[in-house]
């Protein structure tokens, strides 16, 4: 591979203006695609294989022309003190907000009166008005947006409380400031590491085209494809942070090259050869970690993860080509001042040095400290929670919030989650189903059945006891399943997410097994060894642990909730733990990769295993620490999302790859090598002979450039990441 990728470079780097003028032309072409594309809707969710999405199938089919996948939306009233709303003033103004509903868009499909309807609470004081559209939130126009935000003006002018929830108010999540402020951070630290504006812009360019490109697919295709809204912002997150960190190991290498006397396309091509080896092996574990995310069947989880991964693909063949290709144009201006001034460069020990020497002498406290550490850190993930998010976890000044809470005051705090019995069958079942729910003591209301015009299929809406995301209505859930017949299944959005997170729970394992198992095969290829990869694998599992602790910790329990953001807390979402198994452990491989290759390197070529360690962190340690700093800044950003969702992935990946590059990669793994020594890189005989050699080190490479210059010496001069 190694081989390869050397003439892959140097033939880029001659080439230089028409590998550029062809990543231009990609970007043209993709942006040119997404500017003609139909504006993207939300994500069509679904369930397979669950008893909630039978039901909603069941529906759709034996409901035509329903509105069951519609936006709804509930007007609430609250009367003003002293009043109800069975007054005649307030059944005014409710009056008068129910035609402007009505008459207010073309896309409404049904507007509920509060009298007619028993939607005004027991005591008088609350009513609400039901609301459905004929088409989804995302495809809701502003004009009707608009005109439901209006509703109840003259309402709210007589004194009464009016505030509007449900998903009609939903939109695309908004896009802050905080992802600029990420890529200026991390165009700060790449101006630090190397000294140099040109070096600093380079991986920034890069990752910037990569990113345009790959977003501008998306969106693209996301009509096509049926691409949710968060498909594209997870595409920019993870493209972003892995554009940048390829790109800064293939240029730092590069510098390296031109530091030791090489002529400029020698070295672009030892770059991308040594280097872009790593790159691309460390692409392939993010890669598998992304599309491994099809094991868990959920169809909008998959194409997120199929769509970040065509994002770090790209990422990939950028770095191999696109940088030896800019570097061709860049010349010595990639090095810093004093380099090219001629200036002698220090040869003290750097950080890298001093701190890998510290880790071999004292191994053991080190590998203490750091498990201890961690495993603090994680025990507030025994209490994690999981669930969807609904209007219950906006923030408070929100009007979805306070709908929300008026709702659950006026009628009780079920009625925010009502389930929706669907029985296959005539009126005997569906009378006897809803006798039996009425006996069941987590229900408080049962309604009539409603059937349809064949008469064969009937719906029963159940209001539970307590809120939404509680244990008690999810027992209440598994008890209507129980005890009905197998022509009763149970749906809505309460069963929707219980369902939800019952799936991605029986996935974990599976999905664990499958990423880990298929990247620690990998890895074995890369390292010839089986206890590096194991390591490896524990490693990560200890970061990321302790990464879901610290958003249980902020999320969950709301400490320093202030600080991130986080108006409301509540459960975590019911993806988000394999959702950070499959990213974080494709980061983590990153500067697994990156660093011990170079160790690796060190020892095959003699060096003892503690000197071997130290020659990785002096290659390699400034280089992998300010990729997880530009990393930690880039996920960062999206902390400042006003999507809950967005924030909470932005802030779980930051504090992983914080655990995993300067705890794992950095402590525990130079710890427990150096208590191995000799034995790290052990590896059976037979073993050896199976696994296919891909020369990641540049071995061979080595041999045959030094062969063809007749320089015996050469052997001294390779270096890795």
């Amino acid at each position: 591979m190694a081989t390869f990728l050397y003439q892959l470079g140097r033939t880029a780097f001659r080439r230089r203006r028409l590998v550029a003028l062809l990543w231009v032309a990609l970007l043209v072409l993709a942006g040119a695609g997404a500017a003609s594309a139909p504006t993207a809707t939300s994500s069509s969710f679904s369930i397979p294989g669950t008893e909630a999405q039978k039901a909603f199938d069941l529906l759709e089919e034996r409901f035509p022309g329903g509105s069951a996948d519609g936006a709804t939306a509930r007007v609430v009233f609250k009367a003003s003190d002293g009043e109800k709303m069975t007054d005649a003033g307030p059944k005014e103004e409710v009056a008068k907000a129910v035609t402007e509903l009505k008459a207010g868009s073309d896309q409404v499909a049904s507007v509920t009166d509060p009298y007619t309807a028993q939607a005004v609470s027991k005591d008088g004081s609350t009513a609400y008005v039901s609301v459905t559209y004929k088409v989804n939130s995302m495809e809701l126009t502003d004009a009707t947006r608009e005109a439901l935000e209006e509703t109840g003006t003259e309402a709210r002018d007589a004194g009464l409380t009016v505030e509007i929830g449900g998903d009609a108010l939903q939109t695309m999540p908004e896009q802050g400031a905080g992802e600029i402020i990420g890529v200026i951070i991390a165009g700060i630290v790449l101006v630090i590491t190397f000294g140099s504006l040109v070096a600093a812009g380079l991986p920034l360019l890069t990752a910037i085209i990569g990113v345009g490109i790959g977003i501008s697919t998306i969106t693209a295709l996301a009509s096509v494809l049926d691409l949710g809204s968060t498909t594209s912002t997870l595409a920019m997150m993870i493209g972003l942070a892995v554009g940048i960190d390829y790109a800064l190991f293939i240029v730092s290498r590069y510098r390296a090259e031109l530091a030791e006397g090489r002529e400029h396309e020698e070295a672009a091509g030892r770059a991308v050869g040594t280097a872009g080896s790593a790159v691309v092996f460390a692409g392939l574990t993010v890669v598998i970690a992304l599309v491994g995310l099809a094991v868990v069947n959920i169809p909008m989880l998959s194409k997120m993860g199929f769509a970040a991964a065509g994002t770090v693909v790209i990422a990939v063949l950028i770095a191999l080509t696109l940088i030896p290709a800019l570097l061709g144009f860049a010349g010595k201006r990639v090095l810093g001042r004093k380099v090219r001034k001629g200036k002698a460069v220090s040869d003290k020990p750097n950080a890298g040095t001093r701190w890998a020497r510290f880790v071999i002498r004292r191994p053991v406290t080190v590998l203490l400290a750091g498990v201890v550490g961690l495993g603090a850190v994680a025990v507030p993930a025994a209490s994690l929670e999981v669930g969807l998010p609904d209007d219950g976890s906006q923030p408070v000044s929100t009007t979805q919030r306070k709908a929300y809470d008026l709702l659950s005051d006026g009628f009780g705090p079920g009625f925010n989650g009502p389930l929706m019995v669907v029985v296959d069958g005539g009126k005997s079942a569906a009378d006897r189903t809803v006798e039996v729910v009425k006996g069941l003591e987590g229900a408080v209301a049962v309604t009539p059945p409603s059937f349809n015009k064949a008469g064969d299929t009937a719906v029963i809406t159940v209001v539970p006891k307590d809120r939404p995301s509680s244990v008690a209505t999810e027992e209440l859930v598994q008890e209507i399943r129980d005890k009905s017949g197998d022509e009763v299944l149970v749906t809505g959005a309460t069963a929707m997410n219980i369902d939800f997170s019952q799936k991605m729970n029986d996935a974990l394992l599976p999905y664990l097994a499958l990423v880990v198992g298929l990247a620690f095969l990998l890895l074995m290829v890369v390292f010839r060894s089986v206890l590096v990869p194991l390591k490896a694998a524990l490693g990560f599992l200890l970061s990321v642990v302790a990464a879901l602790g610290a958003v249980v910790a902020v999320f969950q329990w709301g400490w320093f909730g202030s600080l991130f953001g986080v108006e409301q807390t509540g459960p975590i979402m019911s993806m988000m733990p394999i959702f950070m198994i499959g990213v974080v452990f494709g980061l983590a491989m990153d500067y697994e990769v990156f660093l011990v290759t170079r160790m690796r390197e060190a020892y095959v070529h003699g060096e003892r295993p503690g000197e071997a360690i130290v020659t990785g962190f002096r290659h390699g340690a400034r280089v992998v620490a300010a990729a997880a700093v530009i990393m930690i800044a880039v996920f960062s950003g999206f902390i400042g999302s006003s999507e809950q969702m967005v924030k909470m992935i932005g802030f779980g990946l930051a504090i992983a790859v914080f655990f995993d590059a300067f705890v794992v990669r950095m402590a525990i793994v130079p710890a427990v090598l150096a208590l191995l020594g000799h034995k790290a890189w052990w590896l059976p005989r037979w073993l050896d002979r199976v696994l296919p050699d891909v020369d990641v080190e540049g071995e061979k490479l080595h041999k045959e450039l030094a062969g063809k210059r007749g320089d015996p010496d050469e052997d001294r001069d390779l270096v890795g990441v």
